[in-house]
């Protein structure tokens, strides 16, 4: 964060991803909402952005880089971000994203680090992103299971992070390709404290369980859940339930902690903006771990 005065702050990230479909203008459609994610995510609101793209000149066409492109922009004028430029270079792999710079007000920044014990936890997407997408690039996924991963994974996480910001809410992360297992563990470990999660609470997208049941695991979800054992008391929940929960996951949405008093107000407010959200567990004083039940 950059203070400019007493009302504004600049923030930025940038981040990239290869494709995770097929439709050149949905991927750039994904890649830019998953981008300007982070901004979200610090209670910000997005200002300008560059295109980050590698390219394989040789083996795909330009016209189809407009079509990527052009998924970026159409992110960018929902959102309402200017794209002032970027940058291309020549990659045998595929790849876009966004530099995305933001203004945050100083004294209402969300953080990872900053959860407090005995608020509720918030998730305001499903999970099941990467065992979908990975079922896609095996061809196993059905068209409704496809079109309803790519319909979450393009909605913006504008609308949730006013809500918790609304709501009160001081720590927060928006959960990407470390997985909401991966993600949480390090909120508890920067936040000092640990995190018990009903995992009967957590929604999925359709058809994720039942394609992870069948063996569609993406390796990212795997090496999630392996950093995460140092942190993690499972329970009696078996291997593939914790796998779910460490699922990679390509423009997820937001987990943030709430006085469990305006919860439920929170929930309604998601719900009424077409958001799957719920609240999927709580947060204790402890030392960094994070309880699965």
């Amino acid at each position: 964060m950059w203070r400019l005065d007493d009302e504004r702050a600049l923030v930025s990230t940038a981040d990239f991803i290869t494709p995770v479909v097929d439709d050149a203008r949905t991927w750039g459609r994904v890649a830019a909402a998953n981008s300007v994610s982070d901004i979200y995510a610090m209670g910000g609101r997005p200002l300008f952005a560059l295109n980050l793209v590698g390219w394989n000149t040789d083996a795909l066409p330009t016209s189809l880089l407009g079509e990527l492109l052009a998924g970026g922009q159409d992110v960018a004028d929902l959102a309402g971000f200017a794209i002032v430029g970027g940058h291309t270079i020549d990659d045998p792999e595929p790849k876009y994203g966004m530099s995305v710079t933001g203004e945050v007000h100083p004294d209402r920044m969300l953080t990872n680090a900053a959860l407090k014990p005995d608020q509720d936890l918030v998730l305001t997407k499903p999970l099941g992103i990467g065992v979908i997408t990975t079922a896609i690039k095996a061809d196993v996924a059905d068209v409704d299971i496809a079109t309803g991963a790519i319909a979450s994974m393009t909605r913006l996480n504008d609308e949730a992070s006013r809500v918790a910001v609304e709501a009160g809410a001081t720590g927060c992360t928006d959960v990407t390709g470390f997985g909401l297992l991966g993600h949480l563990g390090r909120m508890c470990i920067e936040s000092n404290l640990i995190a018990i999660i009903d995992f009967e609470a957590i929604p999925f997208l359709p058809g994720a369980k039942s394609l992870a049941a069948d063996g569609i695991m993406p390796g990212g979800s795997r090496r999630n859940l392996d950093w995460s054992r140092a942190i993690l008391d499972a329970g009696s929940h078996d291997e593939l339930t914790q796998l779910l929960v460490a699922d990679a996951q390509t423009s997820g949405g937001l987990i943030f902690g709430v006085d469990p008093a305006v919860t439920s107000e929170v929930v309604l407010r998601l719900a009424a903006t077409g958001h799957t959200a719920a609240k999927i567990g709580s947060t204790a004083a402890g030392d960094g771990a994070v309880i699965l039940r």
